[in-house]
Formats: C-alpha cells, structure tokens, sequence
C-alpha cells in the first residue's frame, strides 16, 4: 500500500477542540478514518512550531487519501498537506526508468 506523511496545523477552534478531545483523542478520531478508508495508521506526533501534527499512514490508493483530506479540509479545523512517501526500493527503480527530458532553455 502506498505511504503519506500529512503535516497538519489546527485553526484557533482546532486548537480548543484538541484541548477538549485530547491528544490520544485526535489520535483515534484520525486512526478510525484512516481504517475505514482500508488504510492503517503507522505513526502519529504532536510538534512544536509552524506545524502541529505530523501523521505517517499507508492507505489502499490516492483517492481514499484525497477523500479523507477534502473531509479534513471541509471541517475548517486543520490545515493539511499530505505528501506521498516512496521506499528506497521504489527510488532505485525510478531512477532506472528511462525519462526524456528536455530542460528550459536547453
């Protein structure tokens, strides 16, 4: 399955609700909309800074993964941008993938 890392940042009124559910709260409300989507939660963290979670997920294609940001992006709390994870494995065979390209200007 593929693998995403989503960095997400609360509104004001995300921040009151993580206050009110919890961390372990906000853990299990995002875990139960990964799995029901058929994915499966690797790892979530709270940090400091510019960005509040940082979420590592595997889930069954990019759709589910873009239906689960429209939802996130829809409640108005969180702010979120999801990057799609690649394995070494999967680096090396795209590095063995014949590509033409032609540079600007070149």
């Amino acid at each position: 399955m593929p693998k995403y890392m989503t960095v997400a940042s609360y509104t004001p009124e995300g921040v009151r609700g993580l206050i009110k559910d919890g961390g372990t709260g906000r853990r299990a409300a995002v875990e139960k909309a990964i799995v029901a989507l058929g994915g499966r939660l690797e790892g979530f963290y709270f940090a400091f800074g510019e960005d509040d979670v940082f979420v590592i997920s595997e889930a069954p294609d990019h759709v589910s993964v873009a239906a689960l940001s429209l939802a996130v992006g829809a409640s108005g709390l969180v702010r979120a941008r999801t990057i799609v994870l690649l394995s070494p494995e999967e680096m090396d065979a795209a590095a063995k993938k014949s590509v033409s390209y032609r540079g600007p200007g070149q």
